[in-house]
């Protein structure tokens, strides 16, 4: 029970940075890299807040204006430096390594003894991890709310559109600058506030927590697509975050049939590469086997 009351807390919180990922790699179609500097960005900043006295909360309001900056700095390279989307956010990643150094003044902070948004939720005697979980859910609640009012709006439909199609956006007169922009800003600072939140669940924040991260959310992503297939907005944006659950429920099996921790990269790309070709694999199974029937 604890190991699925675990699995289930970890997957809500990479689950809202996954809701990140999917606005560059699926609405935007943007290969963005940004977020394996922002990532970390939002827990050091929160981090250096909540130790200089600030609230948790407006701590991780912060680390979303943050990580929407860094976003921004993507989008300029993209959009006005005309420098590729994946070169850009590897520029933008690579500076925000010093600048999480500069902010923490060292390799890692501790929150130990600190407040946190987690301490609201002990207040009520809660079983182990499940005051992450409410925390968590709380969370992915506001933003898939938040993610849908916006995608509802004329600018947030300007996104979409530019992500479908680039040239058709701009032949109906959208600046696809500034959706980019806004779509890397929006993104980046979502990523950015689960730095934030996992910082402050973990109770540190450390300057290689980033490192992987654009696997884990792209296998959160990929995954929720293959198992639950084609659905409305909203229900896709849920499919994430079951995606997210779903990826930390495989880790942790593979970690009780005997791999070492120190595998678990190796493991999350295996993971991506065997839901990425899934699709490709079902269809071609699915081909030779009517093929086979037909003779």
């Amino acid at each position: 029970m604890n190991l699925i009351t675990t699995a289930t807390a970890q997957g809500l919180m990479w689950g809202i940075m996954a809701l990140g990922i999917f606005i560059t790699y699926r609405i935007l179609d943007l290969p963005d890299m940004t977020a394996e500097g922002s990532f970390p960005l939002g827990a050091a900043v929160c981090a250096r807040l909540i130790i200089n006295g600030v609230h948790p909360l407006l701590a991780t309001g912060f680390a979303f204006i943050i990580g929407a900056l860094a976003g921004s700095i993507t989008g300029f390279l993209i959009t006005k430096a005309k420098i590729p989307g994946l070169l850009a956010g590897i520029l933008t990643m690579t500076g925000l390594y010093s600048i999480n150094l500069r902010i923490m003044n060292r390799a890692n902070l501790s929150l130990l003894g600190k407040d946190r948004i987690t301490d609201f939720f002990k207040n009520f005697s809660l079983p182990n991890q499940f005051d992450t979980i409410f925390m968590g859910l709380i969370f992915v609640f506001l933003i898939i709310l938040f993610l849908f009012l916006f995608f509802q709006t004329e600018f947030g439909q300007a996104i979409i559109a530019t992500g479908d199609n680039e040239k058709m956006a701009r032949s109906l007169g959208i600046s696809t600058d500034h959706t980019k922009i806004v779509g890397l800003m929006l993104s980046n600072g979502i990523v950015a506030s689960a730095g934030a939140l996992i910082a402050q669940d973990n109770g540190y924040a450390d300057i290689s927590m980033g490192i992987g991260t654009i696997v884990i959310g792209l296998a959160s992503v990929i995954i929720g697509e293959v198992i639950f297939g084609n659905l409305t907005f909203v229900n896709r944006l849920i499919c994430v975050v079951l995606g997210a659950i779903i990826y930390r429920f495989i880790i942790t099996f593979v970690l009780l049939i005997g791999l070492q921790p120190n595998d678990l990269k190796l493991i999350s790309a295996i993971v991506l590469a065997l839901f990425l070709a899934l699709p490709s694999l079902r269809q071609r199974f699915n081909l030779n086997f009517f093929n086979k029937k037909e003779a």
